[in-house]
């Protein structure tokens, strides 16, 4: 009975995206031609979470897709309308297996956060404790399910009718991007990540950083429950000093934490903007969401680094030897005209990481901008990166942000402090 009912809502998902392709089609015909890019980007947007989703790969794999469609891409924002509460409230009982209240004294109606795969409720336990619960939305992975074996097919006929095509391995590309995507929806996955990151703080001794407790007793494979941590944004200096005298020591202890779980994690946070990491009112850093993580594949790892010491030693012959043990290529590299390359634009970069930013605020736009400049130059010289490079060096940026806005005045790659690769807590 299952399996009709997952069919029939199949059936109905793929007619729901003919629905809408028919209308942008007509539309265009109509006269309504807003540049390619735009119009690919507004029609995910109206199939939603899978497209979003899709959209979103786009914007962050700049090593596959030109330039204009990653630009365009950036603006694909995961928001959705809230679901009714009620709907939250039959979707922990069915979870959990049993009522709310006798688990929860108290949630809060109103989501803290909504997005196309889940939303996000403030709670009370009924021993006390403040939490958060993470529900994913109906029939999200039947969507998902869906819409990328459709993708996939789809990919499959076009490589096989047009046979160039093939050498961009869309299938291929379709394949990982469901991987993420499920992944994504397995919340037992992302508590495994929680997990991986707190073994990895008590491994290095390092009591200066904290994840949420994953309540295991309120979590299923689609409900995650997890302490709620109290405190301010990562990058509001100003209440920072309320909490501690040294913004640069919190500064420090983050990037030798998140460079260091590089080596020494199962998986590094591969979304580390500033919502994702609060100064907590004891003074202790909390990274928050684990629902992407990157892994770093055993053979690149030298390469890995190479290029991140490269990076903080300016040295740009080091970045370019590494960036094509990093990624692949046929060609025959001019290291050192890639190295030359790198530098002109490092200027670029520089400048990204400079420019005066407003209190409390990173402008995703700059980070995307200069990662995406960064990965052209290699395109250029035929280097194909993994997608998780693209999401190391994102990271690597939004931490050069942290640096200008918390700590403008001193030159903190020269800090002894700062160790990065090595143990977390040494020297701090």
């Amino acid at each position: 009975m299952s399996l009709i009912t997952d069919s029939l809502k199949g059936a109905l998902r793929i007619g729901q995206t003919a629905r809408t392709l028919s209308g942008t089609g007509v539309n265009w015909v109509l006269g309504e031609r807003p540049p390619t890019p735009q119009l690919l980007r507004e029609t995910f947007e109206k199939l939603g979470t899978t497209y979003i989703k899709l959209g979103q790969f786009v914007a962050s794999t700049p090593s596959i897709f030109p330039d204009e469609y990653v630009e365009e891409f950036q603006r694909c924002l995961d928001n959705t309308p809230p679901i009714p509460f009620k709907t939250i409230r039959k979707l922990l009982i069915k979870e959990l297996d049993r009522p709310p209240y006798q688990i929860f004294s108290e949630i809060d109606p109103t989501p803290l956060a909504t997005a196309s795969i889940a939303q996000v409720h403030a709670a009370k336990l009924i021993t006390g404790e403040d939490v958060v619960i993470k529900v994913q939305k109906p029939g999200v992975k039947n969507i998902l399910l869906t819409d990328l074996n459709f993708l996939f097919v789809s990919a499959k006929l076009l490589e096989m009718i047009v046979p160039k095509l093939s050498m961009a391995s869309l299938a291929d590309i379709v394949e990982e991007i469901q991987a993420g995507m499920l992944e994504e929806c397995d919340f037992y996955k992302e508590a495994q990540n929680i997990e991986d990151f707190k073994q990895f703080l008590k491994d290095t001794g390092n009591k200066e950083v904290i994840a949420p407790k994953v309540y295991k007793h309120a979590s299923s494979l689609r409900v995650l429950t997890m302490e709620r941590f109290h405190g301010v944004a990562f990058t509001d200096l100003d209440s920072i000093k309320d909490y501690v005298d040294d913004p640069q020591h919190i500064l420090i202890t983050a990037m030798n934490t998140w460079f260091s779980s590089l080596m020494l994690s199962k998986s590094f946070h591969a979304d580390v903007h500033a919502g994702n990491m609060m100064v907590l009112k004891d003074g202790r850093i909390g990274f928050i969401d684990f629902g992407i993580v990157g892994r770093i594949r055993p053979e690149t790892w030298s390469s890995v680094t190479l290029f991140i010491q490269s990076i903080t030693d300016g040295d740009y012959y080091g970045m370019a030897k590494s960036m094509m043990g990093i990624g692949i290529t046929k060609q025959k590299i001019n290291i050192a005209a890639l190295a030359g390359d790198i530098e002109k634009l490092y200027k670029t970069v520089d400048r990204v990481t400079t420019m005066p930013t407003t209190q409390g605020t990173i402008d995703d736009k700059d980070v995307n901008k200069a990662m995406m400049d960064l990965i052209g130059i290699g395109k250029r010289y035929g280097i194909h990166f993994p997608r998780e490079f693209a999401l190391l060096l994102k990271q690597i940026l939004y931490f050069d942000r942290y640096v200008q806005l918390l700590s403008p005045d001193h030159n903190l790659y020269s800090d002894e402090r700062l160790v990065m690769l090595a143990d977390p807590t040494s020297d701090i």
